[in-house]
């Protein structure tokens, strides 16, 4: 059964976006978004992220839990969700101070 997905990508290659963009609208550039079967967001998400070299994404679809939806990430992130007792909550990595950067020179 077809279900919203939404897909954020950045610095992905143009021929993943080209892929991205066949089966879901970008709606702002990075963003896409749309009804897709859970087979077709599955191969989208498995191509995603073999072919993630530098850039990010995140991947989120209605789930049967407490929240609503699952959400999946793939490459360097600021945001890492974590598995709270069955809820997802965002943690933030802090991010160096010049002092610290300092430190590691």
């Amino acid at each position: 059964m077809p279900a919203m997905t939404v897909i954020s990508a950045t610095a992905v290659p143009d021929h993943l976006r080209g892929a991205l963009t066949r089966w879901l609208l970008e709606v702002t550039p990075t963003l896409y978004i749309g009804t897709i079967s859970a087979r077709v967001r599955t191969e989208l998400w498995n191509n995603l992220t073999a072919c993630l070299t530098e850039g990010s994404a995140v991947l989120a679809y209605p789930a049967t839990n407490e929240q609503g939806f699952t959400l999946h990430t793939a490459g360097p992130q600021r945001r890492d969700p974590l598995d709270f007792d069955g809820l997802t909550l965002i943690a933030f990595q802090r991010l160096p101070t010049s002092q610290e950067t300092a430190k590691t020179l």
